[in-house]
């Protein structure tokens, strides 16, 4: 796994995320109604997969998120496949995003997605966190459910793993432990709202304020903390607070029950600009972010890469007569 020269480059500048792959697919006319959500194309149209990421990296995206945030060994099985088809079709989704890559004009990193726990039950139970009840064991449950995913994505190859959209603070730690036990770097992602008064919370009602990102940032296992599947009002707050890693989805709302979105639409790209100036290095967008919108997230990234080229190189003479 090449994590430290993922986090030698996230040192040297910020990087531009895909957008919503499930949404992407979708509007290539793929049906993603059933539990498995965009992991079912493992099993039956990798090549779908493969053309959906393509199609983030011709817009500009730098790191492609694989197809593996829904999917587990339990869930596939589930589903009728044999615990070993299940594994190697995890692994499945880090070759998928790497054969996008393939003949790239730029740099293309692979970040192995690991979803919640919540993110296999029934009823969108990530953007509540119901199972995070503080019963004994639940931390070390969580721990091995993320530490199987995590050893799989790894040995597939993914530079960097991306634990995202944790809907409470007992996974965060549940995650730390998981990827102490594998020996992998992660990014650690948050989905949250913002409450009446301003301040960020996570799904199950817990703050988050700068001391707790920077306290998850400094484990040695992680290369950013921050957030995603957000409003884009919290993603600029989240940046406010020192996130290094920020992708919101489109503001809308996801209704578990008829598995639509709901609410208006608003745009991701325009606040990239202030993330980008608050210091984030990993920016995109999650649900119904589409490759267009990538395309000007990632023109906002070259900007500030620009601007910072500019300003951080040596000084000019402009005295003629020295």
């Amino acid at each position: 796994m090449s994590t430290s020269r993922f986090r030698d480059a996230l040192e040297t500048g910020p990087l531009t995320l895909d957008g919503g792959l499930a949404t992407h697919l979708e509007d290539l006319g793929h049906d993603l109604t059933d539990d498995l959500w965009s992991a079912r194309l493992l099993r039956d149209d990798p090549a779908a997969l493969v053309r959906a990421h393509a199609d983030h990296v011709a817009a500009g995206a730098e790191v492609l998120v694989t197809a593996s945030y829904q999917a587990s060994v339990d869930g596939l099985v589930a589903a009728g496949a044999t615990p070993a088809e299940a594994r190697r079709l995890i692994a499945l989704s880090v070759t998928c995003a790497r054969e996008a890559a393939t003949g790239a004009a730029h740099r293309v990193w692979v970040a192995g997605s690991l979803g919640p726990y919540g993110a296999v039950l029934p009823g969108g139970q990530e953007y509540r966190g119901d199972y995070l009840d503080g019963s004994v064991g639940v931390t070390a449950r969580l721990r091995r459910f993320h530490a199987e995913r995590m050893s799989l994505l790894v040995t597939a190859g993914a530079d960097v793993l991306a634990c995202e959209t944790l809907p409470g603070l007992a996974e965060v730690d549940a995650v730390l432990l998981a990827a102490e036990d594998v020996g992998a770097d992660v990014w650690v992602s948050l989905t949250c709202t913002l409450d009446t008064a301003g301040g960020l919370r996570t799904r199950r009602g817990e703050p988050v304020d700068a001391a707790r990102l920077a306290e998850v940032a400094a484990h040695p296992r992680v290369v950013a903390a921050g957030v995603n599947c957000c409003e884009p009002a919290a993603a600029t707050t989240a940046a406010e607070l020192g996130a290094r890693v920020v992708y919101p989805n489109s503001g809308e709302t996801w209704e578990a029950a008829t598995h639509r979105w709901s609410g208006a639409t608003q745009p991701v790209e325009e606040p990239a600009d202030a993330w980008l100036a608050a210091g984030a290095r990993l920016v995109g967008g999650c649900c119904r972010v589409t490759p267009a919108r990538v395309r000007l997230i990632a023109a906002a990234v070259h900007r500030h890469t620009s601007t910072r080229t500019r300003t951080s190189g040596p000084p000019v003479d402009t005295d003629p007569g020295s």
